[in-house]
């Protein structure tokens, strides 16, 4: 149905674009502009009625907007084969009104394309920077443009599918409350990152999360200290929530050095008497050797310039002493390896791990696609920072990654990048983790 309405509306835009030059041949079809024009107006308002299905502004917008440049495409090849006719064989010797078909062409195209590309350049998530430059800079390019246009519908199309079938599956669920653990989800971030109201370090997650019944509460931490100064911030948090709402304990789901920094108020500032359960997402627990190459390497001037601007930034934005060589050291293989000897699991919180790998350095965004290099020459697989096998923790252990080249990194994780991944579901992989909790009467 979608396809008919595209093809339809291509057909009604072609014959917009070639409403002058049919005029000019025909003069007594000028009847028709007060039928066509009025139409041309109405599907750049409302480009589909198969649209209106889709409950969720943002992507009904988003399908609107593929929608017109599909029809924009099918109405641009339709327009140009009709004046290529024009220029040889209708119109060869009446140069003006030629050139005036064309005008009118380029003005009748120009509307439902630029209409198209605002629609989707606003709306769409998984139009990538690159996508929007690169059809920035292609869109004068004769064949080149045309190619890069059908990627960006095909994207866009590609996540209205995605996302409508994920919201069904949320509505169909919502009355079971599957994420409705019996005590709520402590998020917990890594290092360099802080909790901000407007953006989320979990991405799309906590919003899928609370959809189906969880009750989460972040760290709020600062971004960057040492093992043992965010477990103690950390055990404080924990305490605050337990006493303000008497859920007694918390669940918890830590990411990369956030998985130390529970590990450590668990077993060394009484934390596990307020913590039913401890997940850690690619936590590094032995460390990362190429940090302490990195960190043995490095010119002690250097690395001091870098703490002391990281230190002076963070404290405008919040941190009150933030220690950046603290929290990089502690991520060394000798660190862990101190720590993991000082700091026994206790036998009251259940602790499970996930970790997972990036299949080549190109899948991972920057500085991931860099670091995936060194990390695989010290240590082998990884998900762009942390070891493959650096993840194992706890009772139970998954290790994800992707058929094919793309596989997964430690800023897929967390959604860091708001990325519909093939393959791979983060939102639905968080829900059912969480899910596992409850099932576990957590």
């Amino acid at each position: 149905m979608k396809i008919l309405s595209c093809v339809l509306d291509g057909i009604l835009i072609a014959a917009t674009a070639c409403l002058y030059g049919i005029v000019c041949i025909q003069h007594a079809l000028v009847f028709a502009v007060p039928i066509v024009l009025p139409l041309f107006v109405a599907i750049n308002v409302f480009p589909s009625f198969c649209n209106v299905k889709y409950k969720n502004t943002r992507l009904r917008i988003c399908a609107e907007g593929a929608d017109l440049l599909c029809a924009f495409l099918i109405g641009a090849v339709i327009a140009v084969t009709a004046h290529t006719v024009f220029a040889f064989f209708v119109l060869p010797d009446r140069l003006f009104p030629f050139l005036m078909s064309c005008a009118f062409l380029l003005l009748a195209l120009s509307v439902p394309f630029w209409n198209g590309i605002m629609r989707v350049y606003a709306t769409s998530v998984q139009l990538a920077i690159k996508h929007r430059v690169i059809g920035a800079l292609c869109g004068l390019i004769p064949i080149a443009n045309l190619i890069v246009l059908t990627k960006i519908i095909a994207i866009c199309y590609r996540e209205v599918d995605f996302e409508y079938e994920k919201n069904l599956l949320n509505e169909s669920r919502k009355n079971q409350k599957i994420c409705k653990t019996k005590y709520p989800i402590l998020l917990v971030h890594g290092v360099f990152f802080r909790d901000f109201k407007y953006l989320n370090y979990w991405g799309r997650i906590p919003k899928e999360l609370i959809k189906n019944g969880a009750e989460l509460y972040y760290g709020n931490h600062q971004s960057a200290l040492s093992v043992a100064d965010s477990a103690a911030e950390l055990t404080e948090r924990i305490k605050q929530i337990v006493r303000e709402t008497g859920c007694e304990k918390v669940n918890i789901i830590a990411h990369s050095k956030g998985g130390l920094d529970c590990r450590y108020a668990v077993s060394h500032c009484g934390a596990d008497r307020y913590v039913a359960s401890l997940t850690t997402i690619n936590t590094p627990h032995r460390g990362c050797l190429f940090a302490d190459y990195l960190l043995d390497k490095a010119p002690k001037s250097f690395k001091n310039t870098v703490a002391n601007s990281y230190n002076f930034s963070l404290k405008k934005l919040g941190d009150r002493n933030p220690d950046f060589l603290s929290a990089v050291y502690d991520l060394t293989n000798d660190r862990c390896t101190q720590l993991n000897e000082a700091t026994p699991d206790s036998p009251e919180v259940y602790c499970q791990s996930v970790g997972s790998k990036l299949n080549q350095a190109a899948s991972g965004k920057f500085p991931l696609n860099f670091t995936y290099h060194i990390a695989n020459h010290f240590e082998g697989a990884n998900d762009g920072l942390v070891a493959e096998t650096s993840f194992a923790w706890g009772e139970n252990y998954s290790f994800l990654t992707t058929a094919g080249k793309r596989g997964i990194s430690h800023g897929d994780m967390i959604d860091l990048n708001r990325e519909n991944i093939p393959g791979f579901d983060v939102r639905e992989f968080y829900v059912q983790l969480v899910n596992g909790l409850r099932m576990k009467n957590f």
